[in-house]
């Protein structure tokens, strides 16, 4: 298991993943409403590091633009 320290920078232009010093950065076009960016997160976050959908999960921060989020 991996823990990943992210900030979601909701309703951006374009879905983007940015390396910063001790977390990532995630650019997401979805709003965060009805756990819409949530959801685009995990998307991105499974393309991104090449892993299953199901591996990612949200295990802070749910309704935060600060997250952490497991690789399992």
């Amino acid at each position: 298991m991996h823990k990943i320290n992210i900030r979601v920078i909701p309703r951006a232009k374009k879905n983007l993943v940015k390396q910063e010093p001790g977390r990532l950065k995630v650019y997401l076009t979805a709003p965060p409403q009805d756990g819409k960016a949530n959801k685009l997160l995990i998307e991105v976050l499974a393309e991104h590091f090449q892993v299953k959908k199901k591996q990612m999960h949200i295990v802070r921060g749910d309704k935060s633009q600060d997250k952490v989020v497991e690789i399992t």
